[in-house]
């Protein structure tokens, strides 16, 4: 991220780290928050009454009507997050809610989300129609743009080609599937760990679905496509997921890896392989994305047109009151949700 980002960072990490918390003797507490104070399991996830956080140059305090639950933000909990946390801290990088205007806007945020009122940079809000729901303009945040980033910048899908869309369930996944299909793709291959999941990819728009357990994947994905191999394939498992997945590219073909879930390192890509073939691995992060917030903003335009005429389908993967935040992070981990989890913080 830029310096611009780099600031932000260090604003939050004071506002809800160490001195933030010295502020509770000085403060009254009037927002309810989850913070976490030591690193572990759903247990370290408690709701304590916190100071309202104090906005800095270029935020806005938006009143949260619901927070987004993420996949990183387990990661963060247990400190296995790809940038480094400081203690104590408030997770949660989306929200949606009021500006202090009384538009309703969603935004991404450092850390904070959970909670009550958020501080969030004006450059990270984008306004929401009233077409859209609160989960919608959630899904659309972190995970809807990942998925437009993925399809349209760092594999740029091209009409006709084959897409393999791993956690397809999911909700970047879920999303990835719609879009690539809406792109153009001939194809597109969902993978998914549960007969559930797979049905679920199917009624997104999936040609066909694989489980990514299978002892050869690759010849399973090639099967998937009448025997020939993939063009594009968006991957955050890792392991034998993404090394399998890498070998079934065709010439010129491309995997962008978005993410670790299995938590096991893929095997080395020796570069005379991917030029043997032609083939393209790249990673993305959203972080850096955010570095260009009149793009971003462009792209949750449109994937809030989309969903409000019934393009883009968001699913609706479970509303949980803050105080149950541990079963929500229990849920996400188990791999037993699928579509986009929420908090509500009045709850």
């Amino acid at each position: 991220m830029n310096g611009h980002g780099n600031s932000l960072a260090f604003l939050n990490s004071v506002r809800y780290g160490t001195q933030y918390q010295n502020e509770l003797d000085t403060k009254e507490a009037v927002m309810r928050a989850v913070q976490i104070r030591e690193f572990g399991g759903p247990e370290v996830l408690q709701v304590y009454d916190l100071p309202d956080p104090d906005p800095g140059p270029g935020e806005l305090l938006v009143e949260v009507a619901r927070c987004g639950v993420n996949f990183a933000d387990s990661l963060l909990r247990d400190d296995g997050y790809i940038a480094p946390t400081t203690l104590p801290v408030i997770p949660g990088c989306e929200v949606v809610g009021r500006a202090p205007d009384g538009r309703r806007v969603a935004g991404m945020v450092p850390s904070g989300g959970y909670a009550e009122r958020v501080a969030v940079p004006e450059a990270h809000l984008f306004d929401v129609p009233d077409e859209v729901d609160d989960v919608e303009a959630l899904a659309l945040l972190a995970q809807g743009l990942t998925a437009w980033w993925l399809i349209n910048h760092t594999t740029r899908v091209q009409p006709g080609e084959t897409v393999v869309v791993h956690a397809a369930a999911g909700g970047v996944g879920s999303l990835a599937i719609q879009l690539a299909l809406l792109s153009g793709a001939g194809r597109v291959i969902a993978a998914a760990g549960t007969p559930e999941k797979r049905a679920v990819a199917i009624t997104l728009g999936a040609d066909n679905a694989v489980d990514p357990a299978a002892d050869d994947l690759t010849a399973e994905l090639c099967a998937a496509n009448d025997g020939e191999q993939i063009d594009v394939v968006l991957e955050m498992t890792g392991g034998h997921v993404t090394d399998q997945s890498l070998a079934a590219l065709a010439p010129l073909g491309r995997l962008a890896f978005y993410g670790m879930a299995s938590g096991v390192e893929p095997s080395s890509v020796p570069p005379h392989n991917l030029q043997r073939r032609s083939t393209t691995v790249s990673g993305f992060w959203l972080k850096h994305a955010l570095a260009r917030p009149e793009l971003l903003a462009k792209a949750y335009a449109e994937l809030c047109s989309l969903a409000a005429n019934g393009s883009l389908r968001v699913i609706h993967g479970g509303d949980y009151g803050m105080s149950l935040v541990g079963r929500a992070h229990e849920h996400l981990r188990d791999r037993r949700t699928i579509g986009k989890l929420v908090l509500d913080p009045s709850r």
